[in-house]
């Protein structure tokens, strides 16, 4: 029998920073329209939403859900060319990325891109929810959209 054995090598110098993830932040759920979904979701968790809010920057309209420490966060694309319709366009409703709350989100994007993840943004940026953000390829992470985030 032949064995296939894949060893990721990680600098020496990341693993002194490896534990930077400090929880769940929140799932994305990309949605055709908040006013709809909402409703759903606020009565499925038995919550109701705490803020809805327009990221002009990302043409996106956000919903947040708060459930113990983490959140759920409703995405309904503000114009037909943002990344939200193209999702929904392609995939339809559902799943659209996991968030992770980071201590220090530029040294997490340093750590990661050091050690070989596909970064969409190089640099924070405004998000949602009074964070700041960046998001990792899904090509270097198993297919799954991840979010970085950390307050503002």
């Amino acid at each position: 029998m032949d064995f296939i054995i894949s060893i990721l090598i990680i600098p020496q110098k990341s693993l002194l920073k490896i534990n930077m993830v400090k929880k769940i932040e929140h799932i994305g759920i990309a949605v055709s329209s908040i006013e709809k979904s909402l409703p759903v979701y606020e009565a499925l968790l038995g919550v109701k939403s705490y803020k809805v809010e327009v990221v002009e920057s990302e043409f996106v309209k956000t919903a947040f859900i708060q459930i113990g420490e983490s959140k759920i966060e409703l995405l309904e694309a503000t114009n037909p060319e943002s990344t939200i319709a193209k999702f929904l366009d392609k995939r339809g409703q559902g799943f659209h990325h996991i968030a992770f709350d980071v201590d220090n989100i530029k040294v997490e994007i340093d750590r990661l891109k050091e050690i070989g993840f596909e970064l969409i943004h190089l640099s924070p940026k405004s998000g949602a929810d009074n964070k700041i953000i960046a998001f990792l390829h899904p090509k270097s992470t198993e297919g799954l959209l991840i979010e970085l985030c950390q307050d503002k």
